[in-house]
This record gives structure tokens, sequence and C-alpha cells, in this order.
């Protein structure tokens, strides 16, 4: 857990200290609601989203994620459902 907070505080850090300085575009497929979970500190994950979110413009792309809907994954996954479902 150590390495993933490390990893957070310097994503926090390094995004802190170019706000307001460099542009950022930043692209994402999780709602900042889940962002807790990546970052895993309620309190730094809302400073970094207030701070991404001051002066931004947000573009959403709604719809099924194309990635997520061809991957291997989702493939394995939807397999092991419909074969679930005839055993049941």
């Amino acid at each position: 857990m150590l390495a993933k907070n490390t990893g957070a505080q310097l994503l926090f850090d390094y995004l802190s200290e170019i706000h307001e300085k460099k542009v950022i575009i930043l692209n994402t497929n999780l709602e900042f609601s889940r962002w807790v979970n990546v970052l895993y500190d309620e309190q730094m994950t809302a400073a970094l989203v207030g701070r991404l979110m001051h002066h931004c413009h947000l573009i959403l792309f709604p719809g099924e994620n194309n990635r997520l809907r061809e991957s291997s994954i989702n493939y394995m996954f939807a397999s092991q459902q419909k074969g679930g479902a005839r055993n049941a």
C-alpha cells in the first residue's frame, strides 16, 4: 500500500506544482467520485479534483468505452456469464 500512496502523492505534488502554470490535458474513464479508489486518500483526491476543475474545460464523451467493450477480459467475462447462466 505504501508504494501506491507514494505514487498518488507524487502525482498530486506534480499536478499541484504545475497548476495554473502549464496546460494539463487529462483523459480518464473514471468518474471523479471513483478517483479515491486510485489515489487512496479522500482529502488528497478532493484537493486534486478541485485544482483540476478550476479554470477547466470538461469534455464528456457519453457511451460505451470501445477499448473496454473489445477487450479480451470483457470477452472472457461475458463468456463466463453465458456459461454460468446455462449451468444454473
